[in-house]
């Protein structure tokens, strides 16, 4: 052990003795170190922000939303992204669904934006077509007044709920409930303000508003189609039985045999949490083995580093040899050179990593973002063992190129 301990003694006197390379050095495996830590972290903090917010939905529930046929998740997402709409998934539809035996609530949702305007003032927001239905199966808490009935949207009325943000752009300190706002040029009456529910899925909640489904189709969208459903269900234990139901359902009233050509998703918020999970997981993982690619480019570096330093320290190591060094002296001497050189770039980038995780940690949260700061010890120590080893790996050509050398050929090439 004290051989280990003066072992390293020397390598870090040597490595001393060229500090403008040592430090360079350092701080390339640290940028390398902290983007890994960086990296784990935002991944940890995304998947905890997004798998948090899916908690708005009980496991007793089932979503089911419209699809480009044959493209699956992905791919229809980005269809739809660009301007796809499909228009097959209709009210009827959702009359028939209604009426499984299992199911005990369920709202549509079509999307849109607008501007709102009171006395004067006017705001650009998000507009949300919900069912009635939805404060029994989303977490929707009114602050002031009420959500809209199911009689209200079943007539056409035009009511709205506002975010509390949308209220204080529009109201500032006077009360809401019971006015008029326009959209489209249409009144609509104030009957609920929302509490604060901060960002979810990059989308400031406070800001929106919510009218009822249908009379967002009637009297601003001119349709009778819906973007999908969310159902709360009666018994949880069946809730794939009744996810099955759905889907034959809908496939026998568009006339799909073929479910690669489905025009739906159905998915219960297991599977959705256990989808989003896989995702993520996976994402952390890709960005993770993208900065362990840095690492890996460090470490080439190292070995041309190290690599010069035997060629600039031939007569010491011909002179160490003379007077009884041993080969394998040679050889650890280089070895752990590099790996102390990678050790404390791996500490410092720690460090570094810590501390930005943090500052992204604190911004989010001043955003309103539901972000946690997740620097787990296993990952700092990974990390560190990590960067140790490519140093190590990487410092065995020159070290060996280094113990190889002849004494007396050394001693000659420094003359």
């Amino acid at each position: 052990m004290n051989k280990i301990f003066k072992q390293i003694d020397s390598a870090f006197q040597s490595l001393m003795r060229q500090k403008s390379r040592t430090i360079l050095t350092i701080i390339a495996v640290s940028i390398g170190i902290a983007s890994l830590i960086i990296m784990i972290s935002a991944g940890n903090g995304l998947k905890s922000m997004v798998m948090g917010e899916l908690e708005i939905y009980g496991s007793d529930t089932i979503n089911a939303e419209v699809r480009v046929p044959g493209k699956g998740t992905m791919g229809s997402g980005s269809d739809m992204a660009t301007g796809v709409t499909i228009t097959t998934f209709k009210n009827t539809d959702v009359d028939e669904i209604a009426k499984l035996e299992n199911v005990e609530a369920i709202y549509t949702y079509v999307t849109g934006q607008e501007a709102i305007k009171y006395q004067g003032e006017a705001k650009s927001t998000m507009i949300f077509g919900y069912g009635a239905q939805a404060p029994l199966i989303e977490k929707l808490v009114i602050s002031t007044g009420r959500f809209y009935t199911v009689e209200e949207e079943d007539s056409i009325t035009p009511v709205i709920v506002l975010g509390s943000k949308t209220k204080d752009d529009l109201f500032g300190e006077n009360e809401a409930v019971g006015k008029n706002v326009y959209v489209k040029g249409k009144a609509f009456r104030v009957v609920g303000i929302l509490e604060e529910r901060g960002a979810m899925f990059g989308m400031n909640m406070d800001s929106v508003v919510y009218i009822p489904t249908k009379v967002m189709q009637k009297k601003m969208l001119g349709t009778d189609y819906v973007m999908g459903i969310s159902v709360k269900v009666k018994d949880a234990s069946k809730i794939n039985d009744t996810k099955e139901e759905i889907q034959l359902l809908l496939r026998e009233r568009h006339d799909i045999t073929d479910p690669d050509k489905d025009d739906f998703e159905v998915m219960t918020m297991d599977d959705a949490k256990s989808m989003m999970g896989t995702v993520l997981t996976s994402i952390t993982a890709l960005l993770a083995v993208i900065s362990a690619v840095s690492l890996v480019v460090g470490g080439v570096g190292i070995t041309n580093i190290m690599y010069v330093s035997v060629i600039e320290r031939t007569f010491e190591i011909g002179l160490r040899r003379s007077v009884g060094a041993k080969r394998k002296d040679i050889l650890y001497q280089f070895i752990f050179e590099a790996g102390v050189l990678t050790f404390l770039g791996g500490f410092f980038g720690v460090i570094a990593g810590i501390l930005v995780s943090f500052l992204i940690y604190i911004v989010a949260v001043s955003f309103g973002i539901d972000w946690s700061f997740s620097v787990s010890p296993l990952s700092v120590i990974l990390s560190l063992l990590f960067s140790a080893f490519i140093g190590v790996f990487f410092g065995v050509y020159p070290a060996k190129k280094a113990s190889n050398m002849d004494p007396i050929n050394a001693l000659r090439q420094e003359n």
